[in-house]
């Protein structure tokens, strides 16, 4: 079987999934052939974490999903070191970014320093906390959803953001 039957197949059963949103189908199988980051724009209730998280499943892929709200810290997203009393050592807890897909929902509800939390793992593919460098799986992909029409609470996305995106 070739990669555009395995891709074709994928799509189609995506779409058995989630009705009515070829277009976006068609856009994730694009991104995840080139092997990009997605942003998936649209109104409430348009499926967009629904096709994300069908789509993890299809690829039996390690699936994470965070929920960016103001509150939301980049410790949240990347994790943090944390003492044990017991050994007098410090152990990484690792945030949501250690996965292969990583759904981060609702991306400009959280402010502007939290956001750049992803960057180094966008486009290094790796993250680092208290100097040391740690990698990410080999399959890597962010893919963020915003909704369009609510503007009041939100933070645009710095433009070296949006450049990790296709």
């Amino acid at each position: 079987m070739n990669d555009n039957t395995t891709f074709t197949q994928l799509a189609k059963a995506l779409s058995q999934i989630v009705v009515g949103q070829p277009t976006i189908i068609q856009q994730l199988m694009v991104a995840f052939l080139a092997g990009g980051h997605v942003i998936l724009e649209g109104v409430p209730g348009t499926g967009k974490t629904l096709t994300v998280k069908a789509l993890a499943q299809l690829v039996q892929a390690d699936f994470r999903r965070i929920q960016l709200t103001p509150d939301v810290l980049p410790s949240d997203i990347l994790g943090t070191n944390i003492f044990d009393f017991n050994t007098r050592n410090f152990t990484l807890k690792p945030g949501p970014v250690f996965t292969e897909i990583l759904l981060a929902d609702e991306i400009n509800r959280t402010p502007p320093k939290t956001q750049a939390a992803l960057l180094e793992a966008m486009e290094e593919q790796q993250v680092t906390l208290d100097g040391e460098s740690m990698r990410l799986p080999d399959l890597f992909w962010v893919i963020a959803t915003q909704n369009s029409l609510e503007f009041e609470g939100t933070y645009p996305l710095p433009e070296a953001q949006l450049d990790r995106f296709l």
